[in-house]
């Protein structure tokens, strides 16, 4: 199953969120692709905050995982694997332990981390498409 969102400005991204969330009911691990400044941050945020995060949310570019809780008190990590070199480096940090607490983790740049993502997850990928337009294209990997 696939769904395809499209949008041209920030002011529809909390609906977008509210898409993508519902889309991905039942899914734990999100994987979101897409070009560099492509809005894999920008969306990860608006989901968060749809979600009840009330912390500040950031790419944890440096940290590789940031927690965040929502005000149900679930918890919701998101990593960023741009600056690994290799997937040992997501081991040890004990990435298999988040991927399967059940909690929702949601991943850029998985394709570092490829051999260590579970068997299914929810694919958001993110394209920028003429005058600035994003498409959203969300399909449950199998």
């Amino acid at each position: 199953m696939e769904k395809t969102i499209e949008y041209t400005n920030l002011a529809e991204l909390p609906s977008v969120a509210k898409q993508i969330i519902d889309f991905g009911k039942g899914e734990n691990v999100w994987i979101f692709e897409g070009e560099m400044g492509a809005g894999k941050t920008t969306t990860i945020t608006a989901i968060c905050k749809e979600l009840g995060v009330q912390s500040h949310i950031q790419s944890p570019t440096f940290s590789l995982v940031n927690e965040y809780e929502t005000s149900s008190d679930e918890i919701i990590y998101h990593f960023d694997f741009y600056r690994i070199k290799q997937e040992i480096e997501a081991m040890d940090m004990g990435v298999e332990e988040y991927l399967y607490s059940g909690n929702l983790c949601m991943i850029e740049w998985a394709s570092k981390i490829e051999n260590l993502l579970p068997l299914q997850y929810l694919k958001v990928k993110i394209d920028v498409n003429f005058e600035e337009k994003r498409t959203i294209t969300l399909s449950v990997i199998k």
